[in-house]
């Protein structure tokens, strides 16, 4: 059975219609595919349709933006109940303090490179989260980067003199929302050093104990020390291994099923999470 957990649409910063993520799975082989776009679940129904449509099975999701000793961290949560107030709120606020992060970097940028608030906006059509990634295919589309691995690398990392912060949860608060929404969390790409910095081990103890069931340590931005770092963590720490692709459609080299997931423990996410995987 071929299980990915993580992707993203057009429903935040990828650039597939949830449909097409769906399709797209399919058509790599995939038994199984979670949609986690950022901060929303606005892809979920449509995902869902397309799912029985193509003999998908569906783990719907987000990836929940947190902080925790001051460095970015990220959250995958399956299976919640999208309509629960703890982590609604929560994925409110951070949606909005992400638009207005966007336009201060766009800001900063427009005193050097051609770049404008509405570029940014043709490139976040039907997306519910504006972000970073809008920004990259903004400047890719002025002629002012190749792609927005580039953008990231030289104008938009979190280094940068364009670089902007925005609100997010404590990550054990954001773990107990997520739990208390009926979800299962799961560190996504704790080790990914090329993005900046990481956190320490004792921040995998804080979030375990707030309720972190899992660690994403098979990704493609996880080099093979930080792998077995991981999963030594998640053996100390009771924890299951997840694998993913992180799939963006074209806004990433990434490929779907160019990491996976273990069948069982599909079987305990979905023991743990309150709503039910999509079966066609």
């Amino acid at each position: 059975m071929l299980i990915d957990l993580h992707t993203h649409s057009t429903a935040s910063d990828g650039t597939d219609a949830p449909a097409q993520v769906v399709l797209d799975a399919a058509t790599a082989g995939l038994d199984v595919v979670a949609l986690t776009d950022h901060d929303t679940t606005a892809g979920w129904d449509e995902a869902a349709d397309a799912a029985r449509e193509h003999g998908v099975a569906l783990v719907r999701g987000t990836e929940v933006s947190a902080r925790s000793s001051g460095i970015s961290i990220h959250l995958l949560s399956y299976l919640q109940d999208p309509t629960h107030p703890a982590l609604t709120a929560e994925l409110d606020r951070t949606r909005e303090a992400r638009v207005g992060r966007a336009r201060a970097i766009v800001d900063l940028l427009a005193a050097d490179y051609p770049i404008t608030w509405d570029d940014v906006l043709e490139h976040s059509r039907d997306a519910v989260v504006v972000g970073r990634p809008h920004i990259a295919d903004a400047l890719v589309a002025r002629g002012v980067v190749p792609d927005r691995d580039a953008a990231f690398t030289h104008l938009l990392a979190s280094s940068g003199p364009y670089y902007v912060p925005h609100y997010a949860p404590d990550g054990p608060d954001a773990v107990r929302a997520i739990r208390a929404a009926g979800g299962v969390p799961v560190f996504a790409h704790p080790g990914a050093d090329g993005r900046g910095r990481i956190v320490p081990d004792r921040v995998f103890d804080r979030l375990a104990a707030a309720g972190l069931a899992g660690i994403e340590v098979h990704h493609r931005d996880h080099s093979p020390q930080q792998r077995a770092r991981l999963t030594a963590i998640a053996d100390r720490l009771g924890l299951f291994v997840t694998g993913s692709s992180d799939y963006h459609g074209a806004g990433k080299a990434n490929r779907l099923g160019e990491n996976l997931t273990a069948p069982e423990v599909l079987g305990a996410i979905e023991e743990q999470g309150m709503t039910k995987v999509v079966r066609p």
